[in-house]
């Protein structure tokens, strides 16, 4: 795999070789903003207000499995015995390992582990040629293909909504997409237990594998939300069931935003945020104990002047750090985001991106959605925002790589050989080091303002947009063998003919 490096003479794009960033490790002990007692206490209060109050459970098969295992239900609201919830805690598994069409890619999940994740679901687009507008499958397809190209993106993900496939045949040629155009483990979303089951069907084709070895391994992951505050729907609690009783991955996010779904302390926000995880938690592991689950953690605030989401705040960077200790202290892998309220490629985007990223770093989180390509709190998914990012996820991941303490690394005779007062750009050692010894910006210009000047004067902005048009030039699909192709559309096209599936 490669990367792309800006070329010195011309401007333009050229391949070069660079360090593999998958299954990144972080050789960094994470940020701690807590006590133990105050974990502790967030944790315990956590569990007694679900014991005291519970929450809305708005589908019936979900409101039956909690019952069975002996929680409170009172018309839709479950309240819960605490040692089923110290049962699920028990249960779910601290790491696992996501699997890829190519082992290559598969995806380690679990304390010290890294996945830099792109920007998914946004309902419209936008780039320097086209602007702001409606996604599209083709458009949902070049995120893909983008995604494939950079090592530094643990995983497939939506990237952004087809809006011109209809509602119910959108997943099919959605997923029929993801499998053909990478590697990486893909998403799903769970809006339907139609269509999560023709989706479960591709990617078995996709994985040439039986149904039974379907649910012995992850092979796709999706992001439940909760409805905060305190209510799980019908779709959500179907997609926990499903996903759970499929073996695949579920990612619990509560969407816990301070001053509007969740209290405007920062403590409140994370004691809700908490609660409602457990909850989900204890649904998935009644369905199969030991089942692949995330704490997942969006915990950010709002503006209180206008009531929008706000992103790469101080509350945020805090909200990181205390998720990663709660998540920690039940014994999940989590989740975490790179994001960005900003409505452009800009300085404000940059900061917020690179702040949220690092938070979420730094605090330990194993799995880091929308770090590449978010803009405008969500609502948009960038062309150039994605090229961006990536330089941002590779100077992370750069930063992720141990520094080499080897006697040649420690460069005495070099030290002796230029002797006081010297330099070293002429000596045998930098000579042949030069070229990989540091990290060389994928995007990001280092050039004098003459060389700017004279190579047409080019922002960030319009240098993205010359290089996502060259990745997707570049691009090359991986293989598949043309009899499972042929399956997965068979299977396609029966759907669509019978009608597809709406969401529930």
């Amino acid at each position: 795999m490669v990367r792309r490096g800006r070329s010195r003479d011309a401007g333009t794009e050229t391949a070069s070789p660079t360090t593999n960033y998958r299954n990144l490790v972080t050789p960094y002990e994470p940020l701690r903003l807590l006590s133990d007692d105050h974990v502790e206490h967030l944790h315990t209060s956590a569990i007694r207000y679900l014991a005291d109050e519970g929450i809305r459970v708005l589908f019936d098969e979900a409101r039956e499995i909690f019952a069975e295992a002996g929680c409170t239900v009172d018309g839709d609201m479950v309240r819960f015995d605490p040692d089923v919830i110290a049962e699920a805690i028990a249960s779910a598994p601290s790491e696992f390992t996501l699997l890829g069409r190519n082992p290559a890619y598969d995806v380690h999940l679990g304390l010290g582990h890294v996945n830099l994740v792109p920007v998914g679901g946004p309902p419209f687009v936008s780039d320097l040629d086209r602007g702001r507008r409606d996604g599209t499958l083709a458009d949902q397809e070049n995120f893909l293909r983008m995604t494939e190209h950079f090592d530094v993106m643990s995983v497939a993900a939506p990237c952004v909504e087809p809006n011109d496939i209809p509602i119910n045949i959108r997943h099919l040629h959605s997923i029929r997409s993801s499998m053909t155009l990478t590697h990486k483990p893909t998403f799903l979303f769970a809006r339907g237990r139609d269509r999560v089951a023709d989706n479960f069907e591709i990617i078995r084709l996709a994985y040439d594998i039986t149904p039974e070895a379907f649910v012995e391994a992850p092979r796709c992951w999706t992001n439940v939300n909760v409805n905060s505050p305190r209510q799980l729907d019908i779709p959500m609690s179907m997609g926990i069931i499903d996903f759970a009783r499929a073996g695949q991955v579920c990612i619990l996010t509560p969407f816990t935003l301070a001053g509007a779904m969740a209290p405007v302390t920062m403590a409140g926000a994370l004691v809700l945020q908490h609660m409602e995880v457990l909850a989900a938690l204890t649904l998935s592991q009644l369905v199969r104990p030991g089942g692949p689950v995330v704490y997942g953690a969006f915990t950010s605030n709002v503006d209180m002047k206008s009531g929008s989401p706000a992103f790469g705040t101080p509350e945020a960077f805090k909200g990181a750090l205390g998720s990663g200790q709660l998540a920690r202290h039940v014994g999940l892998p989590w989740r975490s985001s790179g994001s960005s309220a900003s409505t452009s490629v800009d300085a404000q985007g940059a900061y917020e991106t690179m702040l949220n990223t690092w938070a979420a770093v730094l605090a330990g989180a194993n799995w880091i959605m929308h770090a590449a390509g978010w803009q405008e709190g969500g609502l948009v998914a960038s062309y150039e925002k994605f090229v961006a990012d990536i330089d941002m996820c590779q100077i992370i991941a750069e930063s992720l790589q141990p520094i080499g303490m080897t006697d040649a690394d420690l460069a005495l005779d070099a030290i002796t050989d230029v002797g006081p007062g010297g330099h070293f750009f002429g000596v045998d050692h930098t000579l042949e080091r030069y070229s990989t010894a540091f990290y060389d910006p994928l995007l990001f210009s280092r050039a004098t303002y003459e060389q700017w000047d004279e190579e047409g004067r080019l922002t960030t902005e319009q240098r993205a947009n010359a290089m996502w048009k060259q990745v997707l030039a570049d691009y090359e699909q991986p293989p598949m063998d043309g009899a499972v192709a042929a399956q997965i559309d068979d299977f396609v096209e029966r759907r669509i003919a019978e009608g597809g599936a709406p969401p529930d």
